[in-house]
């Protein structure tokens, strides 16, 4: 998919097409994440600092099922 720079106001953007915003469940308002590959750049509705705390803590609850339940009580 091809998206071209276009001035917004004062600054530069770029408009992203219904077909994307739908593919990425986005709407108005809502904020995505650009991080840089290997390959080049990959947009996402979802935070790879968070993604990775949440792998994290689960791989934690993992280890102490125990403390996990007793506190859960």
């Amino acid at each position: 998919m091809e998206l071209k720079i276009t001035k917004i106001g004062n600054s530069l953007g770029v408009i992203l097409p219904r077909e994307l915003l739908t593919r990425l469940k986005l709407e108005k308002g809502d904020t995505i994440f650009i991080t840089e590959t290997p390959d080049g750049y990959r947009l996402s509705p979802y935070d790879p600092a968070y993604a990775e705390q949440m792998h994290t803590a689960r791989e934690l609850m993992k280890k102490r099922r125990n403390v996990v339940h007793e506190l859960s009580k």
